[in-house]
């Protein structure tokens, strides 16, 4: 196994991580919607294909009353893809993600105070009241106990304080790092921050079943928003320490034969650096890391040929990657499905696909 000299950190971990060299099956388009779901965007069934989070939310629910299942960390960006906080699909709007206002450690309920919700829930209340004299009341029965149960979770204090990393003892928080918001001093990117990571651990422990954020930004084209290799000497350390943090973190906490935690992106680069000093879109072969999860780590799956170009030994597809995941949450998904909106069954991953024989 080999690790480039930006994440020093990373490589002393090595026997905790799994390296995927040989990820297929990418569209080659800049979003996340394929890290979130395992599937492309196109075809997809009625309703839409749902978040791994939204499917973990309809098929486990909360782990108790007032916990949250799913929770994006992700921020807005100018390209509204691949800040993408997850769709909820045809699994419904009830399990689509609570994100919020992650544009700073300080995390907010897109700006709304406690009395804030209680005003907007007492107009909400207050609506609901006219529907039901209107003679509506069975369907708005069920979406009154929904909003019940959502501002229960919103104002709870065990959300707010998972999300309030300042809370945190200041060693640890001095351990993850505090990193700018984009260092490479140019536009459209996920924050650098690495208090998302120390907050995702903290939801975690919270009740969160799934977690999931955008880190750096989604393009590197280079010049003139930097070479490669000027991005990656910003960026990958600041990422090393995070990372590292966090693994650290779970395994202090016994937590890391029970979360999965996974970094990738929506497909490969070239291999050859361009006339900017960057690299462009190659879905042909793609990497992952994945570590904990009980997953049997140390080892590298999979090898591109010599230029990297393609792979060469064991192709691993994206969705077998997702089969690992809900393995791991307990679920099989070759006898699991979810209703589309039309009512048909619908696999979680095409059954084809299976939980990777090598780490589980």
């Amino acid at each position: 196994m080999e690790i480039c000299e930006h994440l020093p950190r990373l490589a002393q971990r090595a026997d905790r991580l799994a390296i995927i060299r040989s990820l297929v099956g990418s569209e080659g388009r800049h979003a996340a919607f394929q890290c979130l779901t395992g599937h492309r965007i196109i075809n997809q069934p009625a309703g839409g294909w749902p978040s791994f989070g939204s499917a973990i939310s309809k098929l486990q629910g909360p782990v108790s009353e007032g916990t949250l299942p799913f929770v994006s960390l992700s921020t807005r960006m100018r390209n509204a893809p691949w800040g993408d906080p997850g769709q909820a699909g045809f699994a419904g709007q009830a399990h689509a993600p609570f994100a919020p206002n992650a544009e700073s450690a300080q995390f907010t309920l897109n700006g709304l105070s406690v009395a804030g919700l209680q005003n907007r829930k007492s107009l909400l209340d207050g609506i609901d009241r006219l529907q039901r004299e209107a003679g509506r009341s069975g369907a708005f029965e069920g979406l009154a106990k929904h909003y019940e149960s959502a501002f229960g979770i919103l104002t709870s204090s065990e959300l707010m304080n998972a999300l309030d990393v300042e809370q945190e003892d200041p060693r640890v928080i001095e351990r993850y790092g505090r990193c700018a918001t984009e260092n490479a001093g140019y536009g459209d990117a996920g924050p650098l921050r690495n208090e998302y990571l120390l907050a995702a651990r903290r939801l975690v422990e919270a009740g969160a079943r799934v977690v999931t954020l955008a880190y750096g930004r989604w393009d590197w084209h280079g010049r003139p928003h930097g070479t490669n290799f000027e991005n990656a000497r910003d960026h990958f350390p600041q990422l090393d320490q995070g990372l590292t943090a966090l693994l650290d973190d779970l395994e202090e906490r016994g937590l890391d034969k029970d979360v999965s935690v996974v970094v990738w992106g929506e497909f490969g680069r070239t291999p050859t650096i361009n006339k900017n000093g960057g690299r462009d879109h190659w879905p042909q072969v793609a990497c992952a890391m994945l570590a904990g999860g009980g997953m049997r780590t140390g080892q590298v799956i999979g090898s591109t040929n010599r230029l990297g170009e393609h792979p060469h030994e064991r192709p691993v597809h994206f969705q077998e990657v997702f089969a690992t995941l809900y393995h791991n949450m307990g679920i099989d998904v070759a006898h699991t499905t979810l209703p589309d909106r039309t009512g048909r069954p619908q696999y979680l991953v095409e059954p084809i696909y299976q939980p990777l024989p090598e780490l589980v």
